[in-house]
This record gives C-alpha cells, structure tokens and sequence, in this order.
C-alpha cells in the first residue's frame, strides 16, 4: 500500500539541440574563435605593453609569416580589437595600439592564462 509520498521523478526531458543558427548568433563564438586563432592572443598580449610598429611585430614573434601578420592585424583591426594610425613620418610608420575592447580582451586572456598554469595538462617532457 502506497502512502503517496513515494513519487518518482519525472524522466528529463532530451536537451534541445544547438543548431548552426545558434552557434552564429551566440555572442561567445567570436570571441573563442579570436582567442582560439594561432597569433591573434600574442599579437593582443604584445600590444598589451605598448603600441608597436608593424615591423616591430614582426621581429617580435617567430615564425609568424608577413601574410599571416598582416591578416591577424586586419581581422584585430575590423573586431575593434586593436587600432591603427599611419604616422606620416619619413619613413612611413604605421602603429598598432590595442582599444578599449581589446584591452578588456586582454584582461579575460590574462585571466585564462592564470587559470591554464593551475590547472596545466601538459605531458611531461621524455
């Protein structure tokens, strides 16, 4: 005999799926996949110190091809991530500066980093 206090739970409901529309309106995607980009967190770290020239940039991260610079920097530049000022010099100088928006990129990146040192999964070396 039942007393009626016994119930059981209702089964869960399936999670509903993520389709390729809510992938590309969910604010978070753009972030990750800049921070997920080979050279765009370096080029953000570094331009975290000061402003740097393009060839600055260039000097200051190995293996990173003059194309793939100019790419990172215009992807940065159209997110609003960085800016860039031409300087009319002789010779010609363009600067490269984080923005606001980048700046509080930064700090997230920072935060990160912080966490990755705790929590760090690499495998010891052989």
């Amino acid at each position: 005999m039942s007393t009626g206090t016994d119930r059981t739970p209702a089964p869960a409901s399936a999670p509903a799926p993520v389709t390729a529309q809510d992938r590309a309106t969910c604010p978070a995607t753009a972030v990750l996949h800049r921070v997920g980009d080979r050279w765009s967190v370096l080029l953000i770290c570094l331009l975290a110190e000061r402003p740097h020239g393009y060839n600055e940039l260039d000097r200051a991260v190995a293996d990173l091809s003059r194309r793939m610079l100019t790419r990172a920097l215009r992807t940065l530049e159209a997110e609003g991530y960085v800016s860039r000022t031409a300087r009319p010099e002789s010779p010609y100088r363009v600067e490269y500066a984080l923005t606001g928006l980048g700046e509080s990129l930064h700090a997230a990146v920072r935060e990160l980093g912080a966490w990755a040192a705790v929590h760090d999964r690499t495998p010891p070396a052989r």
